[in-house]
């Protein structure tokens, strides 16, 4: 591009590397999370990276969200379920 009689690469500096590319692992992880340290080599990180790439707009990603949803859910119900029948006598 040129503006004002100069070439300008995109680049904020001369020492600025560009974006990796939208599929390289690690880049849907919240700015809170990077500063936690969580990576994609982490289980917490991974799931996070995982969970970011995710589009609302496509059905099998949708489906997934859903499944996520589920499996992580239901050992949080089931557990409420069993303290609630301990507190019943039942």
């Amino acid at each position: 591009m040129r503006e004002g009689g100069a070439y300008d690469d995109g680049l904020d500096g001369p020492d600025d590397e560009p974006a990796p590319p939208p599929w390289f692992p690690g880049g849907h992880l919240p700015e809170d999370a990077v500063r936690m340290g969580l990576t994609h080599h982490v289980p917490d990180g991974a799931l996070l990276d995982f969970a970011g790439k995710l589009d609302g707009a496509k059905p099998l990603h949708r489906a997934t969200a859903w499944a996520l949803l589920v499996v992580f859910g239901l050992p949080v119900v089931f557990a409420f379920m069993r303290l609630f029948e301990g507190l019943a006598g039942g």
